[in-house]
């Protein structure tokens, strides 16, 4: 599932997989609204780490857990690589995504943020992305993680522009900007 957020941390794209996943319409999750899919046990712990990503304009990875349609809690990674354009490689916000988990049984699940890195994990086998573009995306996030892992960190001005430019085709088919709003 892809988003995208703007430079005040508000969600401004969720892809349709969000709504099937969790229940909650993509209009309902913008902003900050996906916060009430958040487990009441660890909706301070994201809150805070969020708060904290935000504030360094970092990447990062999050495990939590989200609410689905039927009431039951899953495990999550939501990690995202922040965005900079004009004037000034100015921070324009996130481009991310949320995997379900697959517990493993080995260790427990607790959740948790690590900021300055974000490799997304193997794609579960669910439904795939509904458009090119947003299969696109995952592909390019999982560059990043790879790029990472591999040290080729020459790669990642251009593949931190390509999800830059990703991210602006999102935000632009889903949400008029507000004056003055900077989008992706």
């Amino acid at each position: 599932m892809i988003f995208v957020t703007k430079a005040d941390g508000g969600v401004t794209y969720v892809s349709p997989e969000w709504t099937t996943f969790t229940g909650q319409a993509a209009a309902e999750a913008v902003e900050r609204g996906w916060f009430g899919r958040i487990h009441p046990d660890d909706y301070e712990t994201a809150v805070a780490f969020l708060r904290d990503a935000h504030e360094q304009q970092s990447e990062f990875s999050l495990r939590l857990r989200l609410r689905r349609p039927d009431g039951h809690y899953t495990w999550v990674l939501i990690g995202a690589v922040p965005s900079f354009g004009p004037p000034g490689n100015t921070f324009l916000g996130y481009l991310g995504s949320t995997t379900e988990l697959v517990d493993s049984g080995s260790e427990p699940l607790t959740a948790y943020g690590t900021l300055a890195r974000f490799a997304p994990p193997p794609s579960r086998q669910g439904a795939p992305p509904v458009s090119t573009l947003e299969l696109v995306v995952d592909y390019l996030l999982v560059a990043h993680g790879l790029i990472e892992q591999d040290h080729a960190k020459e790669m990642l001005p251009a593949l931190r522009q390509a999800l830059w430019v990703a991210g602006m085709l999102l935000a632009r088919n889903t949400t008029p900007p507000k004056p003055g709003d900077r989008v992706h």
